[in-house]
């Protein structure tokens, strides 16, 4: 049962939270030194114009979430999020989150943050598939643990397109590769047969990843009320005589996302982008009669030519390429 959080929860949210840290190394929970307001939690989280939740399991508290507006940007920070280890896989803490999301949304965040322990890898694992991606530098904490911390985040509501730094890119691998095995399964030409391994996705993000940290490569990402949907890239990395051009490539979006609005933010957001970046010529290569042509010329882009047999699909079959270009 998730229930509103109460001061008089205190020693579970105290037992709980040390239990989680006891599972790494060097993590001391010290309340009265470091987080005395444990001991009346729901009452700090009022006072903050925030809310606090308890997951109740037999009489004892097994899981916990607190959100409270942030001074900037319509921000609202998730925090004092855990779940006791029996509780962990059972749903519990998507359901907790889900909590707190929504009353952040229903109180106008735009966006929302959260800050987790570098050492918390399922966290952040969790946070990732959620659409919260790393952002940002590295908190550090002056406390008895000499706890690090990374900042995740994401837009809260509505969709959203966004250029993601290094940081995120690395951060976005996780949810990306699930975009790009579902939309290869549903028959994307984006230069992978089906069924295509996660772990194949993965590397091809983590090379993605790497480019964008080097400034070879943009890399746009949407997010559909708060969760991450899909994806386009711009490639830079072109040859000494073509600084004003830039190639589009993975136009991506998770097939229960689609006809909403998606593919054509990312292209407009990555049209733009180009035009910031002084990159007025783009091109893209796309297989012929593929559904997303339709997209790409109701938006101006006009054809090259064709490419005979220039990919095959899973059963060897060849299949022509349409060149397409704008400027922009």
């Amino acid at each position: 049962m998730i229930r509103p959080g109460r001061d008089e929860d205190a020693e579970g949210y105290i037992r709980l939270i040390g239990d989680c840290w006891a599972e790494f190394p060097n993590c001391i929970l010290d309340v009265d030194g470091e987080a005395p307001e444990l001991r009346a939690l729901a009452s700090y989280f009022a006072k903050a114009g925030g809310a606090l939740w308890a997951a109740e399991r037999e009489g004892s508290v097994a899981g916990m979430v607190g959100t409270r507006p942030l001074n900037s940007d319509q921000a609202y920070e998730i925090c004092r999020m855990y779940v006791a280890a029996p509780e962990r896989g059972t749903g519990l803490a998507q359901r907790l989150l889900d909590k707190a999301e929504a009353h952040a949304r229903a109180a106008g965040a735009q966006r929302l943050v959260l800050w987790t322990d570098t050492r918390f890898d399922a966290a952040h694992r969790f946070y990732e598939k959620r659409g919260y991606l790393r952002q940002g530098a590295i908190r550090i904490l002056d406390d008895i643990s000499r706890s690090l911390e990374f900042r995740y985040a994401k837009p809260a509501a509505g969709l959203v397109v966004e250029a993601l730094d290094a940081a995120a890119a690395a951060s976005a691998e996780r949810r990306l590769s699930e975009i790009l095995v579902a939309c290869v399964d549903a028959g994307a030409s984006v230069s992978f047969l089906k069924p295509l391994a996660l772990d194949m996705a993965r590397s091809f993000w983590k090379k993605v990843a790497a480019d964008v940290a080097a400034n070879r490569r943009v890399l746009l990402a949407a997010w559909l009320d708060g969760e991450l949907v899909g994806t386009v890239q711009l490639n830079l990395d072109t040859p000494q005589n073509q600084p004003h051009r830039a190639d589009l490539a993975k136009l991506l979006v998770d097939p229960v996302a689609r006809r909403r609005g998606v593919a054509r933010a990312l292209m407009r957001r990555a049209e733009q982008t180009a035009q910031r970046l002084r990159r007025r010529l783009l091109v893209l290569d796309i297989k012929a009669d593929e559904a997303g042509e339709a997209l790409y010329r109701s938006l101006g882009w006009r054809e090259a030519g064709r490419i005979p047999g220039f990919a095959l699909d899973e059963t060897g079959a060849a299949h022509a390429a349409v060149i397409l270009w704008k400027e922009v």
